[in-house]
């Protein structure tokens, strides 16, 4: 490693590092305010700008400018909110959490473990993602999930520290898929992301506001072979309640034809269409600055 990139790793570090600190400082409840105000500042100096707008535009043609504007401005302090709440993840108590968070459909997981099987939570770039995975270990129903390890090492561990504080664990996804197996043959919670573009080697193409999304084919394949249960989780940001709505939907039903390929494609595109009812639900906490339509079907051109 060269003396620069040395002092670029450690300088990103210290920056994420005192970014973090900071929020952690104040109460949870002002580290969400101020953080909406970062999140909304942010939207004026982003890059990012052009490709939330292109995907606006894709999902939402019927809309005037100004109200996908104002979808994109929701996006930004989406972010900004839960940059807010993931500096609270180590040090926050209990009955801290239990003032911003109320829990729907936690005793349906709970369920499935006594009654024995492995269980699949999927989820979305919807609201505050980070506590989809996180809001188990603070109700006592630990999982492991997959992540993306970043490329900056020393801001990887300082963000999985955070993660896994309160008995969470991450797997990195691309080395996840024997363990991923054996995590749900011992009948334990697997978490996954599903609204992510995929490489198309990886992939399946489904309809995603009505244009086709190269899918991860993984959630369905490991339904499918190791008769885990399936359940949509999400945790939107009730404005009006000032709460996190931490939400395991009923589970997805896994149909087996005897034709793979064609069960993998068909449950897929139901976990697809679940994510995208909750993005119309909540149209101003979706990732839109995520280049969602990047692999295209072979002979399609680029979007981007």
């Amino acid at each position: 490693m060269t003396k620069h990139g040395r002092f670029r790793i450690n300088a990103e570090y210290w920056l994420v590092r005192a970014v973090l600190g900071f929020f952690s400082l104040l109460p949870l409840s002002l580290a969400i305010r101020v953080g909406e105000t970062v999140g909304r500042m942010g939207l004026a100096i982003s890059k990012l700008r052009r490709t939330g707008r292109c995907n606006l535009e894709l999902a939402f043609p019927e809309l005037s400018d100004s109200e996908r504007e104002r979808l994109l401005r929701g996006c930004f302090t989406n972010l900004g909110r839960l940059l807010g709440v993931f500096s609270h993840f180590k040090n926050e108590s209990r009955e801290g959490w239990s003032r911003i968070i109320s829990c729907e459909g936690l005793e349906q997981v709970a369920a499935e473990r006594e009654a024995g099987g492995g269980v699949i939570l999927f989820t979305g770039h919807i609201g505050a993602w980070e506590m989809s995975s996180f809001a188990f270990s603070i109700f006592d129903e630990p999982l492991s999930f997959l992540v993306r390890r970043l490329d900056n090492p020393k801001i990887e561990e300082l963000v999985d520290r955070y993660r896994t504080s309160r008995g969470n664990r991450t797997i990195d996804k691309r080395l996840a898929a024997r363990e991923m197996l054996q995590i749900l043959r011992r009948g334990e919670r697997l978490g996954i992301l599903v609204d992510l573009n995929t490489l198309d080697r990886e992939a399946v193409f489904v309809d995603f506001f009505g244009i086709k999304a190269a899918t991860t084919f993984t959630v369905a394949k490991l339904a499918l072979r190791t008769g885990a249960h399936l359940f949509p989780v999400f945790t939107p940001w009730d404005q009006e309640r000032k709460k996190f709505v931490f939400q395991i939907a009923e589970p997805v039903e896994v149909e087996r034809t005897g034709d793979e390929q064609e069960d993998i494609l068909r449950l897929t595109q139901v976990m697809t269409a679940t994510v995208e009812r909750y993005v119309r639900r909540y149209p101003d906490q979706w990732l839109w600055i995520h280049r969602r339509w990047k692999t295209r079907p072979p002979g399609e051109k680029e979007i981007y």
